[in-house]
């Protein structure tokens, strides 16, 4: 550089430095803008009366109104500023919308929920709505939108995506109901269609064996564990004479150990006997987590309307996007959700006519096939379009084993599955009164636990039933076309199976099987859970005979694993009779660590796990060689309920349900072995440093960290936190996977409740609430269920007319 270009390289530099403070200053100041106002007054339109905002040291949004729908317009102002970006993917998600915001890549994501076309059945439902829950939804909608253009800048997501948030419809409301229906329902069904295929190509006894509904595992409220199958025989099932050419290769291993992320919930409760007066009702819902967490800590005060002079006080956790608590106690009952896995999807085979292949056959005779033209808008490319045909039972999404066109049945598709009823549970004052609300109310079918102040508890089903009719098998596709076959409206409440104050004064529910005989019948197996994690927290209820809140949290927290004690004692037992060999050695040395806990550092926990899954593959492999033999593609759904199927074999040890590539079955197990220390050898440390925390250490992350640099993700996701737990347990945890929520309160005593949250109340970076609480919930300490004292007011007042 020569000395007469020196003074203008400084002035670039200088100019260059200056350019980009202030492009950081306005970015910054840009972001800044974005942040929720939480003090102040501000004159708005839409509401009758002032109504205020507190925040309490979490953030938790204490709303005071004098009426129920300023209250409605104030929660949709709140969660806009707070959580606008977060409810316009809910939306985006189900209506099938998210290439608008992120381009073709989300394309695929698209494809798939449009064929449900949900927006239209959105619009549809809005229009069916009573007209006090319709008012209400347009109440939140205008509140949302007022809250979302208060910002001095559009929320922070829109920012860094540089698009602009399209205006809340009240619609909107209904289609974050129906994300939930696909969070909660396997909306492809799948298994389903597998369960056809298998039921097509195996003996009926291996199919019953491996698709049966329930075992020794099982803790139902209702009925006893069920006797699993007998095993094929050697004349119905020989997996030693199959085609050695579809073999799997001996040496063939998985790449590593699953983490099982089963879309559920843990709720129990034990009555005012137990509890010293009112019920206690515990509950942890279990979802993928994010940055912010689903749920926003909130609490509703306003006037009751049946008592003058009384007010509603209605504390838990609101859905942004929704005008209601979802989970939660109002001082006169408390209420918590499990997903129940009943079968509300059906698969329908449809027969064209061979004349026209836009008619198909009814019970009524020929009809047409309805054909949408979807369009799909893509940020950046051309609109695509997106045929969807449907029929009367729903849109044809998949074809049968045999080539026959299936439509599928949801409860989802219904104009009348989601409602506001829910809502009506503020002012619900009794367990019985509660129960009508429940039954009645448009949500993804639930299992649903409540307690009221005089100490009565209760189970039964939220949500819509569909009301089967004809002798069909609804775990398989059939044909509705037969007279009085198929779904005839959705079951009375009068028929919902119901369990009101038990004689053991105990209630649990955990994804699995809580009913049989004519209950079972009405709700199906929809894929339940196995009942390893209700039986541990059934025996857990029944160790204790009185009951607080810290108690319900020790259930929540419990990560003993019981469930993998005998696959400790098979494993250590394979290893005796192993050949000597460093594998083996650096096994049994690592065994010795087994605390009976899925602990952080605890090496034969992860050990166990992965063992007792290469054995279920190994084992089932046979299954899915014999369906390969006709569907050369097909791959094994996952089966719940598989455990009692391989335990059955490996107890009996038959030759004939044994791929003939293992010599005998301790030849299979000893391979099983070998291949989890082979894969744990492989990495840094060997299998000493395999520590189960090193798997499962927590990725709770914020939904547009991953297209971010790597010092954004520090910025906006969750630490990276070892957890214990997992899937067999009532400490549910994974990576991604966990309790949304851990909660215990006896209505009337929420003072001594908790309320713990992952994922912080705030959705953004700079909000003093960002990952608030998130401490407590990773430490299992348990976060006050009421809000704390204020620490900021919002006033949010009637813009005054001028004459």
């Amino acid at each position: 550089m020569t000395a007469a270009l020196r003074p203008l390289y400084r002035f670039l530099l200088a100019f260059l430095i200056l350019a980009l403070l202030l492009a950081g200053s306005s970015g910054w100041l840009m972001l800044h803008g974005s942040l929720p106002q939480y003090g102040g007054t501000v004159s708005v339109t839409g509401l009758s009366a002032p109504v205020s905002v507190e925040r309490d040291a979490l953030g938790s949004a204490t709303l005071r109104a004098q009426n129920r729908h300023d209250l409605a317009w104030a929660l949709g102002y709140v969660h806009a500023q707070e959580r606008f970006f977060e409810m316009d993917l809910m939306r985006r998600k189900a209506a099938g919308e998210l290439a608008e915001l992120f381009g073709a890549a989300a394309l695929p994501v698209d494809r798939e929920a449009r064929k449900h076309r949900m927006r239209a059945r959105a619009s549809a439902t809005l229009a069916n709505l009573s007209a006090e829950q319709k008012q209400m939804l347009d109440v939140y909608r205008d509140g949302v939108n007022q809250g979302l253009d208060a910002l001095a800048t559009r929320p922070f997501p829109y920012l860094l995506t540089r698009m602009q948030p399209v205006a809340w419809r009240s619609e909107d409301s209904i289609l974050v109901v129906q994300a939930m229906y696909f969070t909660l329902n396997e909306a492809s069904d799948l298994r389903e269609l597998d369960f056809s295929t298998m039921r097509a190509s195996l003996p009926e006894a291996a199919y019953r064996f491996l698709t049966f509904s329930g075992g020794a595992w099982d803790a139902p409220l209702i009925g006893t564990a069920f006797q699993w199958p007998e095993p094929p025989s050697a004349d119905e099932l020989d997996l030693r004479k199959l085609d050695p050419g579809i073999m799997p290769r001996i040496d063939e291993r998985s790449a590593d150990e699953p983490i099982d992320d089963f879309p559920g919930s843990n709720s129990f409760a034990v009555s005012g006997q137990l509890a010293g007066g009112a019920a206690l009702i515990a509950n942890d819902i279990h979802l993928e987590l994010r940055v912010p967490n689903i749920w926003f800590r909130t609490r509703l005060i306003y006037p009751n309307s049946r008592h003058t002079g009384q007010m509603n006080d209605v504390i838990g956790a609101s859905l942004p996007g929704t005008p209601a608590i979802a989970v939660g106690s109002n001082r006169q009952i408390a209420w918590s959700f499990t997903n129940s896995y009943g079968d509300f999807i059906d698969w329908v085979r449809v027969t064209p006519d061979p004349a026209d292949a836009l008619r198909y056959r009814s019970a009524t005779g020929w009809k047409s096939i309805a054909v949408h033209r979807e369009v799909l808008h893509v940020r950046y490319a051309p609109d695509e379009i997106l045929e969807v045909y449907e029929t009367e039972w729903g849109p044809i999404l998949a074809a049968d084993h045999d080539g026959a066109p299936l439509a599928l049945a949801w409860t989802a598709h219904r104009p009348d599955a989601v409602n506001m009823e829910l809502a009506r549970l503020d002012e619900a004052e009794t367990v019985d009164e509660a129960i009508v609300i429940a039954q009645n109310a448009g949500i993804p079918a639930q299992n649903f636990i409540v307690g009221d102040r005089k100490g009565k508890i209760a189970w039964t089903i939220a949500g819509r039933i569909p009301a089967r009719t004809g002798n069909y098998d609804p775990t398989l596709p059939a044909d509705w076309s037969a007279p009085d076959t198929g779904w005839n409206g959705w079951l009375l409440p009068t028929q919902y199976p119901l369990i009101v104050d038990p004689p053991g004064q105990r209630l649990w529910t955990a994804n699995a099987r809580t009913v049989d005989g004519l209950m079972l019948d009405r709700l199906g197996d929809g894929g339940y859970d196995l009942g390893a994690r209700a039986k541990q927290i059934r025996d857990d209820l029944y160790d204790l005979k009185h009951f607080s809140p810290g108690d319900m949290l020790a259930i929540q927290l419990d990560d003993r694993a019981l469930f993998l004690a005998r696959w400790r004692q098979l494993l250590e037992l394979t290893l005796n009779q192993a050949e000597s060999a460093p594998w083996r050695t650096e096994m049994e040395l690592a065994l010795r660590d087994w605390d009976g806990h899925a602990s952080t550092d605890s090496v034969a926990y992860r050990l166990v796990r992965a063992f007792r899954q290469e054995v279920i593959h190994k084992v089932l492999d046979g299954f899915e060689v014999a369906v390969r033999q006709d569907h050369p593609d097909f791959a094994l759904p996952p089966l719940s309920q598989a455990e009692h199927a391989v335990w059955t074999l490996i107890e009996r040890r038959p030759p004939h349900l044994l791929l003939p590539v293992y010599n005998d079955w301790e030849d299979l197990l000893g391979r099983c072995a070998k291949h989890v220390a082979e894969r744990m050898q492989s990495r840094p440390g060997g299998i000493a440093a395999r520590t189960w925390g090193e798997r499962n250490t927590a990725r709770i992350r914020h939904p547009l960290s991953r297209a971010l640099p790597a010092f954004a993700e520090n910025w906006l996701d969750m630490p990276k936190d070892a957890l214990p737990g997992d899937s067999k347990m009532p400490r549910v945890q994974s990576p991604r996977f966990g309790a949304s929520n851990r909660s215990a309160v006896a209505p009337g005593s929420e003072e001594h409740g908790y309320f713990e949250m992952p994922g912080g109340q705030s959705g953004h970076p700079l909000s003093p609430y960002y990952g608030s609480g998130h401490g407590d919930w990773v430490e299992g300490k348990p976060t006050p269920f009421l809000p704390g004292p204020a620490e900021q007011t919002l006033y949010l007042r009637p813009l005054t007319k001028t004459r």
